[in-house]
């Protein structure tokens, strides 16, 4: 059993040496314990239930009904959660994750829906009780977001939120156009695993150009203090990747660097996967730049995503951070393609 291998790993000498892989490892062992947990309180609910129903039959009971009906609801709510969850089994499912949002076509109204992005992912995360930290920030030149990136820490972030890879177009009545008119936009999200261990990506220097400039998001108080910043552009790939939230330039490019050696792997991974694909005969899998979701607010309210045709009415309580209907529906859109 590997939460048994795990305990009896953490009291060898020396464990503590590598505070890094100490941390990795007691944070697998929480996640396992979570899960062991999830199931023994799902069992206990499943005998809990079987009882009520049991009690209601030896008393002719029919006022028991409703409260049977009450528990099943919560009981199928938690057991699409757990069923969710074990099917993050890819290799980095369960690493942090890092969201690049960029504006679009749309101009003025596209930085202000790359705000409204920002927004949504951050109240997901912290629904979730995880840690946010904004890594890199660009303004829009009137409003709204230009460009970021957030970093999202915390179990299986980066299996949940894989599912939001793509571009979203948002449709509403502008408040940036004194017309008046609906207004198309889009803001494009790259979603990769934070990748800590070393990757085994060879970068030439010539491939690359390593630029420094001025941090201009909100952070600590290094702010805009000093050109601490580094954007690296790779050549070959166009690949480009910014880090302004460290205290000192030498921290911002090992995080740039670590991002693009992880952003050029998941590079290869899907290349790879594509020549599979090709060879099986299949059609190849919705690829970055395709539109994934589409948020209507005018002349009616609905979110709907296209690759699994889950609607959901309340475009409000989406942009409040409720995607997890789209990511269980993807989860389980992805197992069945694999299945096939």
């Amino acid at each position: 059993m590997r939460l048994e291998e795990l305990n009896r790993l953490i009291s060898e000498p020396g464990f503590w040496d590598n505070a890094d892989k100490a941390n990795a490892t007691m944070a697998e062992i929480s996640s396992l314990k979570n899960g062991i947990e999830s199931f023994d309180e799902l069992q206990t609910m499943y005998d809990d239930i079987g009882a009520l129903i049991e009690m209601a039959e030896e008393e002719n009971d029919s006022s028991m009904v409703s409260e049977i009906g009450d528990e099943l609801e919560r009981f199928k709510t938690e057991f699409d959660t757990l069923r969710i969850s074990t099917l993050l089994s890819g290799p980095y499912d369960k690493d942090n994750a890092i969201i690049t949002l960029h504006a679009g076509a749309g101009g003025t109204e596209a930085c202000d829906w790359t705000g409204i992005l920002m927004r949504a992912y951050t109240r997901w995360a912290d629904s979730k009780g995880f840690k946010t930290e904004v890594i890199d920030y660009l303004a829009g030149e009137e409003a709204g977001v230009k460009s970021c990136t957030i970093e999202i820490t915390g179990t299986n972030a980066y299996g949940y939120l894989k599912s939001e890879h793509g571009v979203h177009r948002l449709v509403r009545i502008s408040p940036f156009n004194a017309a008046g008119k609906r207004q198309t936009s889009f803001v494009s999200c790259d979603v990769m695993p934070d990748i800590e261990e070393d990757i085994d990506i060879e970068i030439k220097d010539e491939d690359m150009r390593i630029d420094t400039f001025r941090a201009s998001g909100a952070g600590g108080q290094h702010i805009n203090k000093t050109s601490s910043a580094i954007r690296i552009t790779h050549f070959p790939s166009g690949i480009v990747v910014s880090c302004q939230n460290e205290r000192s330039q030498f921290q911002n490019k090992a995080k740039a660097m670590q991002m693009l050696k992880a952003k050029l792997y998941m590079l290869r991974q899907q290349e790879n996967e594509a020549k599979e694909a090709g060879i099986r005969g299949e059609q190849k899998d919705i690829a970055w730049g395709s539109q994934i979701r589409s948020y209507v607010l005018q002349p009616y309210t609905m979110v709907k995503d296209h690759r699994t045709n889950v609607e959901i009415g309340n475009a409000q309580t989406v942009l409040d951070g409720n995607f997890d209907p789209f990511i269980n529906a993807y989860l389980k859109w992805k197992s069945i393609k694999k299945e096939d």
